[in-house]
């Protein structure tokens, strides 16, 4: 019987071990996508104890300790957070299987050297144990995204905000992580939403263009890339219902604005139609300025109304859309790539049953103006689990050339979730030694060293250009 979690976790031939531990577990990490507060890496924040750090705003948690039977009032209420944190490790004690237990364990163990299980009747071990390393200055947030071996992180921001905290991490010469914002403009797209005209107010006054119509809606949009792109800005990001196409005139689309503007409701049809404008608009933009558009979709959110109405959204009761929109996805990317302004694109679905799908339709649309221009993004949200990934990288290899593929993000709110990518290379190199164990792929050291280590860290690096 193997140790629990110990160095070869995951790792079951010789190869994987090999692959891992002299190539992927030394490469840096590069974070392109996440959701945590730049205000608090500025500010270096420590934090009280382990509940602020791990149950504060996740989600993933959350759903857990629901499906475990635990009052709200222990998960989003007014407990104490030493109840909150005994309510999780007793929930943790039923997640076998479940990549919360993996992710809990490694953060555990890399960040404060506990090695033992967390359970109910350990809490109070693992409580005082965390709670006296927090105080350490190694666990304030830049230390730990320093011990972390990060290199530059993305922020999720939308059009209007100030970034002023990139600013001062801009300024700050003490802290060479690079701390870039990255544009998520889905206030601007979402015309259907009740609080939308205060929105393009809120954009009309920051822009400096009075923001009447769809074409100057574009053009404020402009301006606000032009200051992202100033604040080092080169990666956009887009959360859809699902990727659509309606076919569209100018004419029609100003005439659905204005229809909007005036305070009118619309259908779905011309919302569709006007999402599909817009997101052809931005994608052109970004094409201009070599940013990536990061494409998400496959969510149904907030299906539990009754909480919705008590917590507001993105507190845990989101699920997977079915709804296969691969051949709208083509007519899109389609749409971009006639006037050759096909951006770089990165597709992720929370649906995992249309890997196949995206796997042939970024086939169709790959060029010589980049090294795999159109990417399958890695095993999202519900599928970053050790079966979900290991699906995504056996299809994408299948379909496409995973050498390419560009690896692991932690889209996550937690500084402690780097270990993500640990666990992340791990699935990958158990993966790959497994197919040279097999005989499937060469026993080529040089090759795969280059494909571990693309995989990684490189091919990221690469492909968005960063200047690391």
């Amino acid at each position: 019987m193997k140790q629990f979690m110990d160095k070869d976790f995951l790792l079951s031939t010789p190869t994987a071990q090999h692959l891992f531990h002299d190539y992927a577990a030394k490469m840096p990490i590069l974070d392109y996508h996440c959701h945590i507060n730049p205000k608090e890496i500025a500010e270096d924040r420590k934090f009280e104890n382990i509940t602020q750090v791990w149950l504060g705003g996740d989600h993933y948690k959350w759903r857990q300790m629901r499906t475990n039977g635990v009052d709200e009032k222990y998960i989003t209420g007014d407990a104490s957070d030493r109840e909150k944190f005994q309510k999780w490790a007793e929930t943790l004690e039923m997640a076998i299987g479940n990549p919360l237990y993996h992710w809990s364990h490694l953060e555990l163990q890399r960040y404060f050297g506990y090695n033992g299980i967390l359970n109910g009747d350990t809490a109070e071990e693992v409580w005082n144990l965390c709670n006296a390393k927090l105080q350490e200055d190694s666990m304030s947030v830049r230390n730990l995204i320093k011990q972390s071996n990060v290199t530059l992180v993305c922020t999720t921001d939308d059009p209007v905000d100030s970034l002023e905290w990139h600013q001062v991490l801009k300024d700050d010469k003490t802290f060479d992580v690079q701390v870039l914002p990255a544009w998520r403009p889905d206030k601007a797209m979402n015309i259907e939403k009740p609080e939308y005209l205060d929105y393009l107010e809120t954009l009309s006054n920051v822009s400096g263009i009075k923001v009447n119509s769809f074409a100057s809606l574009i053009d404020a949009l402009r301006n606000r890339m032009d200051f992202f792109a100033s604040m080092g800005c080169s990666v956009s990001d887009h959360a859809l219902e699902y990727v659509m196409y309606k076919p569209y005139t100018e004419e029609e689309i100003e005439a659905i604005f204005a229809k909007r503007f005036s305070g009118s409701a619309i259908t779905t049809e011309e919302m569709n139609k006007f999402k599909t404008a817009f997101m052809v608009s931005v994608g052109k933009e970004y094409n201009k300025r070599n940013w990536v558009m990061q494409l998400h979709y496959g969510t149904i959110r907030d299906n539990n109304r009754f909480r919705y109405d008590q917590l507001g959204p993105d507190t845990g009761f989101d699920c997977i859309n079915t709804y296969d929109c691969s051949a709208e996805m083509a007519q899109f990317l389609n749409a971009l790539n006639a006037t050759d302004e096909l951006p770089k694109t990165i597709i992720y679905s929370l649906n995992p049953s249309v890997n196949a799908a995206i796997g042939t339709v970024i086939g169709c649309f790959q060029d010589s103006k980049a090294v795999g221009k159109i990417q399958q993004g890695s095993a999202w949200w519900f599928n970053d689990h050790k079966v979900g990934m290991t699906n995504q990288m056996t299809s994408l290899a299948n379909l496409s050339l995973l050498g390419n593929f560009i690896g692991m993000l932690t889209d996550s709110r937690s500084f402690l979730s780097y270990t993500r990518h640990e666990y992340f290379r791990r699935i990958m190199c158990e993966l790959i030694g497994g197919w040279v164990e097999n005989g499937e792929y060469p026993a080529d050291e040089k090759a795969l060293k280059k494909i571990v280590e693309g995989i990684s860290y490189n091919n990221a690096v690469r492909y968005f250009g960063f200047d690391l």
